[in-house]
């Protein structure tokens, strides 16, 4: 059990593959595994992965080593820095699906982000599992079953996997990473139980303080003008998220390839391998741009966090003004009992309640379900390739209306 300890909150998931993974055992020739953002679904598909390419359970661990790195020769992953995965990657992947495997039991292909794919190119994959090869095994990873094509989802076992919960999250945190309990608390909350997005909370202040500044901005406009500003602000707080991911990445990635062709960090590139760096070049731009919109999504995701905790304590404070309206003493209990009325709820922003407490004051119910839709909203435009900063703008020049009532 301790191989798959890392993974959280996800006991009947890791059940299923446990006995999946056993030499003895008749494995599916193709997995989909579905869970929200941050369930931890890559993760457990890489350790399913090594799992099955490992001939016995104490290689498990070295083998997990290669599969993370993405160097096993009978690991195959198809996964993509543009919006949908192209149908090209998708022949290329399906065409080593049939290579025996080299040095495991089998040979494994994880596609990650399975969503992203447009029909034409699920329809490549649709063949291949139509007519599996006898030691290949497939491994999808989507958000739901509801992504894929029908003729895909049935020819998959499926495996759904829970949101874990916060406190599991934490105590991983705490147990693995050494973070102390409290900050351990914190990011789990903050990060809506996210797994990646825990653990950076936790180990990265500047993570930590540019999400404080996201919240900040949204929770500070009060006019079209702040609207305009923090639309840009909050921009620029995305592209300095996706420079501190990526920036290390890119530079490490360059040095490799450069090595890989027998050139010195810093050497002058010959005019016959410039079109290999250029290529490395542009699959980098493409990563950059989608980590900018998958940073702006992560900060709708922190305003709908925000945006859900003022409705919820709006619903509170109604329903016990309701409460001591009907009860002996009328109105003038009212506004004493909701004065006093206390969250009956998980606060998930717990560092910016009074401000939280003053927009539910300000808004109530209706407003409140409002500026959550138009969150939503927002989220649905980006997913859609709007301009982010165009999103933003958008969804901030509704919150005024809103504020205007």
């Amino acid at each position: 059990m301790e191989y798959w300890a890392e993974i959280v909150g996800q006991p009947e998931a890791v059940g299923a593959l446990q006995r999946a993974a056993e030499p003895d055992a008749v494995v599916a020739h193709a997995w989909l595994i579905t869970g929200p953002p941050g369930s931890g679904r890559s993760n457990l598909a890489f350790r399913f992965a090594a799992a099955l390419i490992a001939r016995h359970a104490e290689e498990r661990a070295h083998v997990f080593e290669q599969v993370r790195a993405r160097t096993h020769p009978d690991l195959g992953v198809l996964t993509t820095q543009k919006l949908l995965i192209d149908i090209r990657a998708a022949r290329e992947i399906v065409t080593t699906a049939h290579y025996a495997p080299a040095e495991g039991r089998y040979r494994v292909i994880v596609i990650e982000d399975a969503d992203r794919m447009p029909e034409r190119t699920s329809n490549v994959l649709l063949k291949a599992l139509e007519e599996p090869p006898e030691r290949t095994i497939w491994i999808l990873c989507a958000p739901s079953e509801a992504d894929l094509l029908p003729t895909i989802r049935s020819r998959t076992r499926s495996l759904r996997l829970a949101t874990p919960s916060p406190e599991d999250i934490a105590r991983l945190l705490h147990e693995r990473d050494g973070i102390d309990p409290d900050a351990a608390e914190r990011a789990a909350r903050l990060a809506q139980s996210h797994i990646g997005m825990a653990r950076r909370l936790a180990s990265d202040p500047e993570a930590l303080a540019r999400r404080d500044r996201s919240v900040e901005l949204a929770l500070g406009i009060a006019t079209l003008g702040d609207a305009m500003r923090a639309a840009a602000a909050l921009v620029k707080v995305a592209e300095a998220d996706a420079a501190a991911l990526t920036e290390e990445r890119d530079a490490r990635e360059r040095e490799d390839a450069l090595r890989s062709l027998g050139l010195a960090p810093g050497a002058a590139i010959p005019p016959q391998m410039r079109a290999q760096i250029r290529a490395l070049e542009e699959d980098q731009k493409r990563r950059a741009t989608r980590s900018l919109r998958d940073g702006i999504d992560r900060i709708l995701t922190d305003l709908l966090s925000v945006t859900r905790d003022i409705l919820l304590l709006a619903l509170t404070t109604r329903a016990a003004a309701d409460a001591a309206e009907r009860a002996p003493g009328g109105a003038a209990a009212a506004g004493g009992a909701a004065a006093s009325t206390e969250p009956g709820f998980e606060v998930i922003n717990r560092e910016q309640l009074p401000r939280i407490a003053d927009r539910a004051e300000r808004w109530g119910p209706e407003r409140a379900l409002a500026v959550v839709s138009a969150v939503e909203t927002a989220r649905e435009r980006l997913g859609r390739g709007i301009t982010p900063g165009l999103v933003l703008e958008a969804l901030f020049a509704r919150i005024i209306a809103v504020e205007e009532g």
